[in-house]
């Protein structure tokens, strides 16, 4: 008993001290994965570096710390959490239920904070892009805003959300919160659903390939994003 109580001290010393900064840096445990996904780093100058802070089987909890400047437009990472499941047709999913709480120690920034979730009509598409992205933005800060423009406004989950529309040949769906959302718990299918009946996306010959949560910085002097839970399934 204390050999093994040792050894599970041990392992949660090791976990809080896993942070990374190289640019595509991650961390995988069990169906969670944590990835630094510094993808824009070219457009700008700064650094960021990612921490893992817990992780089991019921979540993961992380933080990420960055300062960008330059290409005042343009995106320079994506440091999320990604929930891996079994690839299914969007019109198979019963349910996407996930929850989250995080904070941001800096609003004077240029960032959102955000769902990301991939789909296409190959089952082995790349899963860093797709014939279909679903963005949910639970928080914007700055003069940032979704690719395209708002083409309307939708009332999912009992919260008002701007919906925006752009992007070629990617198809990039942007759901756009009236107010900064730091705890959220609900079913990210209801954004499909809400899009299969008022958008016509095609649910039966899409794929479900990808399923994030993190933040996008653009520009901004030395901030932390703080993710104390997040969680995710795949029904």
């Amino acid at each position: 008993m204390y050999t093994i109580a040792l050894l599970a001290a041990s392992a949660s010393v090791a976990l809080a001290q896993t942070t990374f900064c190289e640019q595509y840096g991650t961390y995988t445990s069990g169906a969670y994965v944590v990835n630094n996904n510094l993808w824009g780093e070219g457009s700008g100058s700064g650094s960021q570096c990612t921490a893992v802070n817990d992780a089991s089987g019921s979540g993961v909890a992380w933080s990420t710390t960055w300062q960008w400047s330059g290409g005042d437009n343009q995106v320079k990472s994506y440091a999320n959490s990604q929930y891996l499941f079994d690839k299914k047709l969007v019109s198979q999913v019963n349910s996407i239920q996930s929850s989250v709480d995080w904070t941001y120690s800096n609003t004077n920034i240029n960032a959102d904070v955000s769902y990301d979730l991939f789909t296409a009509a190959d089952i082995n598409h790349v899963t860093y892009s797709g014939d279909y992205e679903l963005m949910i933005w639970l928080a914007k800060y700055g003069t940032i805003q979704p690719i395209g423009s708002q083409i309307a406004t939708a009332t999912i989950g009992g919260q008002s959300w701007a919906v925006w529309y752009g992007g070629s040949p990617q198809q990039t769906y942007s759901f756009v919160a009236s107010g900064s959302i730091n705890s959220w718990s609900g079913d990210v299918m209801d954004f499909f659903d809400y899009l299969i009946s008022s958008h016509g996306f095609p649910a039966s010959t899409q794929y479900l390939i990808n399923l994030q949560f993190g933040t996008e910085p653009f520009t901004g002097s030395t901030s932390t994003f703080d993710v104390s839970h997040w969680s995710a399934s795949v029904n």
